[in-house]
This record gives C-alpha cells, structure tokens and sequence, in this order.
C-alpha cells in the first residue's frame, strides 16, 4: 500500500485559520507596498534631456517636461518620438520599480493559485 494512505485526516479548520491569517497579512502587505508606490517616482529623458516624463511606482504618469529650447526648432514628429520614448522608458522604470517593491510579497504565491 502505497505511503500516506493509512494517515488520519487533518483536523479540518486547523488549518485554514492559519493560513487565512497568512493570507491577510499579505494582503496588509501588499495594500501598504501599493500605498508607498503611489507615492514613489521615476523618471525617464530623452534628447539629451529634452524630454522628461516622471511616472509613480503605479504606473500614473506624474509630469511631462520640455525644455523650451527644444520647441524653437523642433519639428512636430521629432518631439512625438521623444515623447514616446520616455514615456514608454519611464513605463519600464516604474515596471521595475513595482516588481523589486512587490515581489518579495508575491513571490511565494504561485503554489497557491
């Protein structure tokens, strides 16, 4: 007969409080690390600085710089490009940022779900 078959049954309840206790730390955890990102900023340039967009720890962009200079002889498509490009850096900033403030909280979740 194969191992473990002749074990009692755990008592049921026992258990689950624990671990619905862990769960609610965790999520005490995480509403706080959340909280504290809201809060946190990074930003991104291009043009040598030109451009600069600052994004939260949410993902919310925060501000949108341009440097006045770049408008006297920028045309149109050159200033959409630059824009694009440091928002879409300061996405990845602020990807990276939630993923080194979230992760040691997530991190042991994939064996749960």
């Amino acid at each position: 007969m194969a191992k473990g078959f002749n074990r009692p049954p755990a008592p049921r309840g026992a258990g689950n409080n624990n671990m619905m206790q862990q769960l609610q730390r965790l999520q005490e955890q995480m509403e706080a690390v959340q909280a504290q990102l809201a809060e946190e900023t990074v930003s991104a340039t291009t043009g040598g600085g030109a451009v600069k967009v600052t994004m939260s720890g949410r993902q919310t962009c925060k501000a949108v710089t341009i440097d006045p200079e770049l408008l006297k002889d920028a045309d149109a498509e050159m200033l959409q490009d630059l824009l694009l490009t440091a928002i879409n850096l300061a996405l990845e900033e602020s990807r990276k940022l939630e993923a080194e403030r979230m992760g040691p909280l997530t991190g042991g979740l994939g064996g749960l779900f």
